[in-house]
């Protein structure tokens, strides 16, 4: 007897199912932008908590640090990051709420439902992200 095989989550967001495409659905229909601003939110509060255990990692590590100064740099690096992140979730939830999201900044066809859901926050579709990696070798940045 064959078992059902269950759906996977997402590896970025555990838990949450892959979206199923209706027939006929539109392309970032109200239903594929909100399951996308559910993980958006998730990943945003997942970020934040990742921020209070590192903070108390951090406190908790401060004797490995006996030049203030090397931790004062860690400590920075880490806001930096963390800052980052966040203002991009942040810019990607806006571009949900302006009917914005899901399409390549460069070329304008859809990035991909999978794509998305794999990384949320990508703004380019993956033939432009290749061609953008294979420039970015080249030209050894």
């Amino acid at each position: 007897m064959a078992t059902k095989a269950k759906p996977k989550s997402t590896p970025l967001t555990p838990g949450f199912q892959p979206y199923k495409e209706k027939k006929g659905e539109e392309y970032m229909s109200d239903e594929m932008r909100a399951h996308f601003t559910e993980i958006l939110q998730k990943w945003k509060l997942e970020l934040m908590q990742e921020v209070d255990r590192t903070v108390h990692h951090m406190q908790d590590e401060a004797a490995n640090f006996p030049d203030p100064a090397d931790r004062a740099s860690q400590e920075e690096e880490f806001s930096l990051e963390l800052r980052a992140r966040d203002r991009e979730i942040d810019q990607t939830l806006q571009l949900v709420e302006d009917n914005e999201y899901g399409w390549c900044d460069s070329c304008g066809v859809e990035i991909g439902i999978r794509r998305l859901e794999a990384r949320p926050t990508a703004t380019l579709c993956i033939d432009c992200k290749t061609l953008a990696e294979i420039k970015e070798k080249q030209l050894g940045s």
